[in-house]
């Protein structure tokens, strides 16, 4: 991890992120408002580095999440359904980079560093609304991702673990 990344890491207090990969750190819990207890929405920052595998892995999610790019390099997003969707996420909007980005509940999706970033970080945010909860979460094993998109299977292969 580069200096710049590392100074990141600290001033956000950001810490590993198991399974997925990444550093991150919860910045807002909404109230409570399911009878399980369940939180109106979350908030996270989210840093990519070519640590910890450098990727998201292939995940889905049982309800919408926004991905809002602050800083750093672009990042490849990739949604995984009848065919794999590669959306590029970052600031340089002109050239079809997105600074947000919507994956619905239920769809598969990953991402990782795009090539050729000068930075060797992305920083950006993720919320969810209802919040994130435990079981809100499943991920894909590489033999079974494989199987479901074989179309896909580069990604699979890139954005598994």
């Amino acid at each position: 991890m580069n200096a710049e990344a590392s100074a990141l890491l600290a001033r956000l207090g950001l810490e590993p992120l198991p399974i997925e990969g990444g550093f991150f750190r919860r910045t807002w819990t909404g109230p409570a408002s399911s009878p399980g207890g369940r939180s109106t929405g979350t908030a996270i920052y989210f840093l990519m580095t070519p640590d910890l595998d450098g990727f998201s892995a292939l995940h889905r999610l049982d309800t919408d999440e926004i991905w809002h790019w602050h800083a750093g390099d672009a990042v490849e997003h990739v949604q995984l359904g009848s065919t794999a969707t590669v959306l590029r996420l970052g600031g340089d909007v002109l050239a079809g980079e997105m600074p947000q980005l919507l994956v619905p509940a239920g769809v598969w999706q990953g991402a990782r560093l795009a090539a050729g970033g000068a930075r060797g970080w992305a920083l950006f945010s993720c919320t969810m609304a209802p919040g994130w909860a435990d079981d809100a979460a499943e991920y894909g094993t590489r033999e079974a991702m494989r199987a479901a998109f074989p179309s896909a299977a580069a990604w699979v292969d890139a954005l598994t673990r």
